[in-house]
């Protein structure tokens, strides 16, 4: 599918976007007829009510979206996709006294309104097409909304598909597509080249454990991008439940939307030294599965005692945060699908994270209110550092008590970046039901709002 807008010199339907406290004066400013139409209607311009207006031949002459208060626009981020999937065959565009970042927004989510995963069973595609408006930059919108697609096709891809191998090629291309370089370990080489924990997370698998390592661009800031790609997770032998493995093809989330965050940047050509590593596992169960209470040595030296082999996510990223951090880039920024706890914590809908740094974290969630791509920080609690020392070893991981899970998680993680400017998502990557704009499945959370705090967090 193509998530693109309509050609700008394209016929079009106007969109009338209308907020109810702009609603009376835009209706006394109508034409008698279109006032009876509406009036008839019972519009009012609530939240997400929609009228077409059609002309003497019965065609749309033009739509109405009804925004409602400021209260009603915060519940709702993309109230332009509902109707963006509902509109016949046509193209439009939207009138609005609105600011260009609200009108952004509402084009992404009506890009998004075109999302199908479509590999294994074919779908129709939406009728409706939108030109940019003036106001907006319509190519980053659109590379936005090629970098979500690129992230939830690869979470809805089940884990026959979407192993190690498979996320290595994907990987590969996007790096082809921007002339990146790269560099792949894999299996027993992981050893060879000191990244244990990897190594003993994935041998379990027939499809081998792996990092991949991307370059891109040769001047600017450098920023560092580590996903966790566990691309399914049984538990290892604490295994999972049945309910809790269902969805677990999602569990290399943090490598998918660090790869469309990639994409992004790369495809805007922003000026940052990037580098992405993802460490690509399967936990699987077997003869040479690791075990409860097997005491691990990681890349930078420090052992870890094993009290879940559910708790693996934290072990693969362990090594690749060690090796990013050896480089000692301006930024480290890492994603994972980490812990049920943040889930319980926020719900599905926020990207919880974490950050060594105020101000950096100031910048993100201004920018992510902007990006309507919502986040919610959490903090590096260090009075709960001891929770993670077990004394047998320097570090747990997986605590007893079940108390503060994301946090113990994050300081976990923190213990092998030695960088000043960190921060960790630990973000779900999933919906369970459809929304407007938001399919159920994959998901993408995080990247937008990253992508435009950028300029502060960088100086860009």
């Amino acid at each position: 599918m193509s998530l693109v807008f309509a050609p700008a010199d394209a016929k079009s339907i106007p969109v009338h976007l209308l907020p109810a406290d702009q609603f009376d004066d835009w209706l006394t400013k109508q034409e008698q007829t279109t006032s009876i139409w509406v009036e008839t209607a019972g519009f009012k311009a609530a939240s997400a009510s929609q009228l077409v207006i059609t002309d003497e031949k019965g065609a749309p002459s033009c739509v109405l979206l009804g925004l409602g208060d400021a209260n009603d626009r915060a519940r709702d981020r993309f109230p332009t996709a509902k109707l963006a999937a509902t509109l016949p065959k046509g193209t439009y565009h939207f009138e609005a006294d609105l600011p260009d970042d609200m009108l952004a927004a509402f084009c992404f989510g009506w890009l998004q309104a075109g999302y199908r995963f479509d590999r294994y069973k074919s779908s129709d595609a939406m009728k409706a097409q939108l030109k940019a408006p003036s106001g907006v930059d319509a190519a980053r919108i659109e590379h936005m909304a090629a970098a979500e697609q690129l992230t939830r096709d690869l979470v809805n891809t089940p884990a026959n598909d979407m192993g190690p191998a498979a996320l290595e090629n994907a990987f590969l291309e996007l790096a082809k597509e921007y002339g990146a370089t790269t560099n792949v370990i894999t299996g027993d080489d992981l050893l060879s080249n000191n990244f244990p924990l990897i190594h003993t997370v994935g041998r379990a698998a027939v499809d081998a454990p792996r990092l991949l390592d991307m370059r891109w661009g040769k001047k600017g800031p450098t920023l560092t991008l580590v996903g966790k790609g566990v691309c399914f997770d049984t538990g290892g032998l604490n295994l999972k439940p049945g309910a809790s493995m269902g969805t677990m093809k999602k569990d290399m989330g943090g490598a998918a939307n660090v790869m469309g965050l990639a994409r992004m940047i790369m495809g805007l050509n922003l000026a940052v030294q990037l580098r992405v590593l993802i460490p690509t596992v399967e936990n699987s169960v077997s003869s040479n599965a690791f075990r409860p209470s097997d005491i691990l040595m990681s890349r930078k030296g420090l052992s870890v005692e094993i009290n879940n082999t559910d708790a693996e996510g934290r072990l693969v990223l362990a090594d690749a945060l060690a090796y990013a951090d050896e480089e000692n880039p301006d930024m480290i920024l890492s994603m994972a699908t980490l812990t049920g706890a943040a889930r319980v914590a926020v719900g599905p809908d926020l990207a919880p994270f974490y950050s060594t740094d105020e101000n950096d974290a100031v910048h993100l969630k201004s920018a992510a209110a902007t990006a309507a791509d919502p986040v919610w920080e959490m903090p590096f609690w260090d009075p709960y550092e001891a929770m993670i020392e077990p004394g047998i070893a320097d570090l747990d991981n997986a605590p007893a008590g079940g108390m503060a899970g994301s946090i113990t998680a994050a300081l976990f993680l923190r213990r092998f970046v030695s960088a000043p400017r960190y921060m960790h998502f630990d973000i779900y990557s999933w919906r369970a039901a459809a929304k407007p704009g938001l399919t159920k499945g994959g998901l993408a959370q995080g990247p937008r709002a990253i992508l435009a705090a950028l300029p502060k967090l960088l100086g860009l």
